[in-house]
């Protein structure tokens, strides 16, 4: 039922009938043609997922939850994803890929290569579009927050929130798949940080190592900025899944 999957704001429970707004009326009626009565899935937020049922028309859409979905009992760890910001639209794919792959949060930051400098908050808003989007698509029962951007020294003063810092670097050596099984065992939360168009300079990856941060090899190709995060992201997931 991901398709008919809508994000509420606020915590609910069952026999409540919550408002549908915004751009998710225009695709509930015209985009997937549903009705009054149709079922669809809701998810509030407090990441509970109810089976409900359509109410009213264009003017005044909701759904009466009817019955509410059990949470898989699961251990899942957190990888949050810290972004180098690209130029053009190559955050839009980063955004829409990572959020498939489970980000629980993405950190745009500027560095010393970084083309975009500036991100306005048109911008910000339309990655936050794109990772609810994205999040509804997918089955997810979050959609992962898109952190205003940071500074490069901002970003490393956060690395000892986490469990392991996986610092990706095309002069990195040591194959990944060394290393991964090691970092990952045990940890609860992990940080994978992902560089510019032109990388990172020798200087950022030494600040990044004397944070913490183990700086890692996505194999023996050159990866695309945008390419890099759902690859590593996949790799994780593999790896704990």
């Amino acid at each position: 039922m991901s398709a008919r999957r809508f994000f509420v704001s606020g915590v609910h429970r069952i026999e409540e009938t919550v408002p549908i707004e915004g751009t998710d009326v225009h695709h509930a009626l015209h985009v997937l043609r549903l009705s009054a009565g149709d079922r669809i899935e809701i998810i509030d937020s407090g990441a509970r997922a109810f089976v409900a049922e359509l109410t009213g028309d264009a003017a005044r859409l909701g759904a009466r939850l009817i019955e509410e979905r059990p949470r898989a009992a699961t251990r899942e760890l957190r990888v949050d994803v810290a972004q180098a910001t690209p130029k053009a639209a190559k955050m839009d794919a980063i955004v829409e890929k990572a959020t498939e792959l489970g980000a629980m949060l993405l950190i745009p930051f500027s560095s010393e290569r970084t083309v975009v400098r500036r991100v306005g908050d048109a911008k910000l808003q339309r990655w936050r579009r794109i990772a609810r989007s994205a999040a509804e698509q997918c089955g997810r029962r979050d959609v992962p927050p898109v952190a205003a951007p940071i500074s490069y020294k901002e970003l490393l003063a956060r690395f000892c929130a986490y469990d392991a810092v996986l610092f990706a670097w095309e002069g990195a050596t040591e194959p990944l798949r060394n290393q991964l099984p090691h970092l990952l065992n045990g940890a609860d939360s992990v940080l994978a940080v992902i560089g510019p168009e032109g990388g990172f300079s020798h200087a950022e990856v030494d600040a990044a190592r004397e944070c913490g941060a183990h700086i890692v090899s996505l194999g023996s190709r050159i990866l695309r900025t945008e390419t890099a995060a759902p690859a590593l992201l996949a790799i994780i997931d593999y790896i704990t899944g």
